[in-house]
């Protein structure tokens, strides 16, 4: 055992502090009272004396921040409280709904928001107990999550432990949350390295921030300029507060960082009006934003409000306009749905959409095609609608040469000639071949997926070419794959194969909820799922259930219930899931 010199460790011990302190000054304040170079002289020095004397190198030591020997993989860990999404607003009505629909929850009028930026980047959650960060999470699904604590660590606006006031008490547990981020310009340099070390760039700072997270060696997140910002918690014990604004300040207090641009104790009309300051001063902000939170600032109302299956009622995201861009529409085509929808999809001039390039935009069906006069070869208006899914507004029809020609939907399934059909009450065009290869792959892909068995290894390139060669025709077909068969597939290896068929077993004990998803019922999604599942508890009660009483379930409508009992009382339906069952 090495003996360390007391003029060493009190060393140490004093570079530690002062290095987090200067971490704090430089990350939180914006105001440093040292230079790089003298942080960078102090920083090695640390390094070179702990490397010496292992035992002086404390869990928060600021020499954590430089990363760990990579992981072979990524383990998992729970949420304490589930992290949960939020609903969506896109328009100032939707925003009112909201005041009026928790007003009248709460029966006052007495209510004031806590308002802050909607950061475009990563949520994760940071635990802390007796001051100190043990771990740190993605959200993941909700509610189990990745741990990512060294990569975390290596991100110097993230406290390794919290900073005490006048000896105050610190509180045994603190789970913390935030937004993982990149500011434009660090994005900007970081693309700049990239492409002259010959790398593929990173499409925006949100997919940058993402994948520097997901880095299973933390020296190369380390490497990356990453910033957060905290807006909640978590589980928390011994730490009291009456409101949300209330909790900002005590987590600044900590040390943790917390948007200079949150407002407080707003009433609806002021919560408006800071929206659209926001936007106007949303290119001009050093990171992304795409939107609002709005909260409801009182504890008591929020627990009071409580939460849907997926998202708390006491908050909603105010979104920004969709960003728009013009390009041209090369051509039309239709893909088949696993339901047998036939959609319209335009095949675009490639153009970058809010830092997202985009080649195709749904069309929807074929009235809107009508409706827009859509055409190939027009110039067309594209928004990525939320900033997500790609769509073409208008057409500029005086710029049109002549040379546009119109499209008109297919009088026959693309896939598989069977015949179309359109369905009473809709717009869409339906291919009504059970037996289409289009549908069934989409079904079987849906089928495997996340959110149902969740067969790991089993993609859509894969699932398609088992479909094309017949070796998979059915749902109850999936759980008779056999490892010798599979291997014989071009590109998969034995041990690829033997994986995929472990995969299967253990996907064999499904939750009802998520065996109801993967059914693929028509507007069934997970959350009319769980409802199904929570309100009739077997399958047997689902199959035998009418859809007046599927209607009665708070949260289903009656689409989603006709659709339920029209699929449990179709024999072929039965038929198929018997044999899965079997």
């Amino acid at each position: 055992m090495v003996t360390v010199d007391k003029s060493i460790a009190k060393e140490a011990e004093q570079l530690q502090k002062e290095l987090t302190r200067h971490n704090y000054r430089y990350h939180l304040l914006d105001d440093p009272d040292i230079s790089d170079a003298q942080y960078d002289r102090m920083m090695n020095r640390l390094l070179a004396i702990e490397d010496e004397y292992p035992s002086l190198s404390t869990p928060d030591s600021p020499t954590k921040r430089v990363g760990s020997s990579p992981l072979e993989i990524f383990e998992t860990a729970s949420h304490s409280v589930p992290m949960l999404s939020l609903d969506n607003g896109f328009q100032e009505s939707d925003i009112l709904d909201f005041h009026n629909r928790i007003s009248k929850l709460l029966n006052t009028d007495d209510l004031v928001y806590t308002v802050e930026p909607k950061l475009d980047g990563v949520a994760v959650e940071l635990r802390y107990e007796n001051g100190l960060l043990v771990l740190a999470t993605t959200r993941g699904d909700g509610m189990i999550g990745e741990v990512i604590t060294e990569n975390v660590k290596t991100i110097r606006s993230v406290p390794l432990s919290l900073f005490r006031e006048n000896d105050a008490d610190l509180p045994p547990l603190l789970e913390v949350r935030g937004e993982v981020m990149i500011h434009r310009s660090d994005f900007a340099l970081l693309n700049r390295h990239r492409l002259e070390m010959d790398l593929p760039l990173f499409a925006n700072p949100r997919n940058a921030a993402a994948g520097s997270l997901r880095q299973l060696d933390s020296r190369v997140t380390a490497k990356r300029p990453l910033g957060m910002f905290v807006y909640g918690t978590g589980l928390v014990d011994g730490l009291a507060y009456e409101s949300h604004s209330e909790l900002f300040h005590l987590l600044k207090r900590f040390g943790f960082p917390v948007n200079p641009l949150i407002r407080e104790k707003l009433s609806m009309e002021e919560v408006i009006a800071r929206y659209r300051e926001l936007e106007t001063q949303r290119n001009d902000l050093p990171y992304e934003i795409d939107g609002m939170v709005i909260k409801v600032d009182r504890l008591s109302f929020q627990q009071q409000l409580g939460i849907k299956k997926r998202s708390p009622r006491w908050a909603i995201a105010y979104k920004f306009p969709a960003v728009e861009e013009t390009t041209t529409i090369r051509d039309i085509i239709v893909q088949v749905g696993r339901t047998g929808t036939i959609t319209p999809v335009a095949l675009l001039e490639p153009v970058t959409v809010g830092g997202v390039t985009v080649s195709r935009a749904t069309l929807h069906n074929g009235d809107e095609i009508a409706k827009k006069d859509i055409r190939i070869g027009d110039t067309a208006l594209v928004v990525r609608a939320g900033d997500v899914i790609p769509k073409v507004v208008k057409v500029m029809a005086s710029q049109r040469n002549g040379s546009e020609r119109s499209f008109s939907m297919p009088e026959a399934c693309p896939v598989c000639s069977g015949k179309v059909k359109r369905i009473p009450g809709e717009a869409a065009l339906k291919c009504i071949n059970a037996s289409c290869p289009a549908q069934l792959k989409q079904r079987l892909i849906h089928f495997v997926s996340k959110g149902g068995f969740d067969i790991d290894g089993l993609g859509r390139k894969l699932v398609e070419k088992l479909v094309e060669q017949g070796i998979v025709m059915s749902f109850a077909d999936v759980f008779s794959l056999e490892k010798k068969r599979l291997a014989s597939l071009e590109g998969l290896a034995d041990k690829s194969a033997e994986n995929i068929v472990a995969a299967v077993e253990t996907s064999k004990k499904i939750s009802l909820a998520r065996f109801l998803f993967s059914l693929g019922i028509d507007h069934t999604g997970e959350s009319a799922a769980t409802l199904l599942a929570d309100k009739f508890q077997t399958l047997e009660n689902i199959r035998g259930a009418a859809a007046g009483e599927i209607e009665k379930i708070d949260g289903i409508g009656p689409k989603t219930a006709a659709a339920v009992q029209a699929f449990f009382a179709s024999a072929d339906n039965s038929r198929v899931l018997d044999q899965i069952l079997n």
